[in-house]
């Protein structure tokens, strides 16, 4: 993945705030990966978690794939984070 711009970004949020899973999902990889954001495990599992919550299957993959590399605190940071991201949105 090349550089990424920080209007996609930008794009890739307001595209998750509507429930586009597609952007949820690009989300996780973004956080994952640290590209156009710091990388953050916890953001992208929380990220993750939405896509699947919105149907996008190949998230758990990757969802799992972070989580080796994660702390059980982490994790359930993370799903709290979900959990209250699903609530107001």
């Amino acid at each position: 993945m090349g550089q990424i711009d920080h209007s996609y970004v930008v794009d890739r949020i307001e595209q998750a705030e509507s429930g586009t899973k597609e952007a949820l999902y690009d989300l996780g990889l973004l956080y994952s990966i640290g590209q156009g954001v710091d990388q953050d495990f916890i953001e992208a599992h929380k990220w993750f978690n939405l896509a699947v919550v919105r149907g996008m299957k190949s998230a758990q993959i990757d969802r799992a794939e972070i989580a080796g590399d994660m702390s059980l605190n982490e994790i359930s940071t993370a799903q709290r984070m979900a959990r209250e991201w699903l609530a107001i949105h």
